[in-house]
C-alpha cells in the first residue's frame, strides 16, 4: 500500500492490548509509510510495539506529506487529531475504540475493509465549518481553532456570570447564565445538545449559540449563520472566567473580551461507504426509537 498516512491515537490499558496489536497490524501489513505523532509513539513503545522503522511528528507542527490522518480513540482523540491537522486541512479518518463516537464512527473490526476502500478511492471526504476564537491575547498557542465548540463559562460554583453578547455588531443579548456555549453543526451532538440545543446536521453552514442553565425561562438556543461574528464581554464575581475550544480550556480575566467567528478553513472528514449521520443517530442516541418502527 503505497499511500502514506499519519497515526494519532489516545492511551490504552493492558486489557486493550490485544484490540490493538490486532488494528495495527492490520494498518501496518498494508502500509509502510505511516507518520505517528511522538506522544502515540512513546506510548506505542511502552506497549512493545515494533515501531522503529515509522517516522514521528510533533504535535504542535503535525505530520506532513500525508494523504490521510487516522485517529485511534474516541471523539476526543479526534478533536486532538484535527488540532495536529489545522489548516493543512489533511482529511481525517476516525477508528472508534471507545464509547459513544459521532466522530469516530468507524470499528475496530472494520478497518480491514476501510483500507480496501481507502485503496481502492472509495471514500468521500465531508467538509466541516470550523470555529475560531479571537482575543487580545493568544489564548490557546495558536491553536485558536476547534470544530465541535467554544465555550464561555464561570469558573466558581456559586454565581453566575453575565455574558453581553453582540451578533454582527448588534446587541443580542444579556446572558444571566452559568455560561454560554457557541457549537458548529458538528458540535451539535456535543456539549451544545447536553444543555438543551437542537440537532443540526453536521454539513450545514451555521452556529447554535445556546446558553448553560439560564437564569431567564424565555431564553432559548439560537442558530445563526456561521458567517455572522459573535462578540462576547463577561461580567462575574471572580472577576475571571473559563474560555475552552473542544477539549482545551483556560481561565483568562473578566476585563478581556471575546471574539467567535467560523474559522478561516475547513475540517476535512473521511466518510467510507455506509457510515451516515442518520444511521449514527439511530445507532447512538436511539434517534426514534419507537416499538412501533
Amino acid at each position: 500500500m503505497n499511500f502514506p498516512i499519519a497515526i494519532h491515537g489516545k492511551e490504552f490499558s493492558a486489557e486493550m492490548k490485544p484490540v490493538m496489536e490486532k488494528l495495527w497490524a492490520d494498518i501496518s501489513t498494508n502500509n509502510s509509510q505511516i507518520q505517528i505523532s511522538a506522544s502515540f509513539f512513546v506510548h506505542l513503545k511502552e506497549h512493545g510495539f515494533k515501531i522503529d522503522d515509522y517516522r514521528t511528528y510533533l504535535t504542535d507542527q503535525g505530520p506532513e506529506n500525508v494523504q490521510m490522518a487516522w485517529s485511534i480513540g474516541g471523539d476526543g482523540t479526534f478533536l486532538e487529531t484535527l488540532s495536529h491537522v489545522g489548516a493543512k486541512e489533511i482529511p481525517i479518518l476516525g477508528i472508534n475504540t471507545g464509547r459513544l463516537g459521532f466522530l469516530a464512527t468507524l470499528s475496530p473490526e472494520e478497518v480491514p475493509e476501510a483500507l480496501q476502500h481507502v485503496l481502492l478511492n472509495e471514500y468521500t471526504i465531508e467538509d466541516r465549518c470550523l470555529v475560531s476564537v479571537d482575543a487580545e491575547i493568544d489564548l490557546f498557542h495558536g491553536k485558536d481553532f476547534g470544530l465541535n465548540e467554544v465555550g464561555i463559562m464561570k469558573t466558581d460554583s456559586s454565581s453566575m456570570i453575565q455574558i453581553k453578547t453582540y451578533l454582527d455588531g448588534n446587541f443580542l443579548n444579556t446572558y444571566w447564565a452559568d455560561g454560554i456555549i457557541v457549537s458548529t453543526a458538528t458540535g451539535s451532538t456535543g456539549y451544545s445538545l447536553s444543555v438543551g440545543g437542537p440537532l443540526v446536521i453536521p454539513t450545514s453552514d451555521s452556529f447554535i449559540v445556546a446558553p448553560m442553565s439560564p437564569h431567564n425561562l424565555n431564553v432559548r438556543p439560537l442558530i445563526v449563520s456561521s458567517d455572522s461574528i459573535l462578540k462576547f464581554e463577561v461580567s462575574s464575581r471572580s472577576q475571571n472566567f473559563l474560555i475552552s475550544i473542544d477539549s482545551r480550556s483556560r481561565v483568562i480575566d473578566s476585563k478581556i473580551s471575546i471574539e467567535v467567528k467560523k474559522a478561516g478553513f475547513s475540517g476535512k472528514i473521511v466518510k467510507i461507504p455506509g457510515d451516515d449521520f442518520l444511521q449514527t443517530l439511530r445507532n447512538k442516541l436511539n434517534w426514534g426509537l419507537d416499538v412501533r418502527n
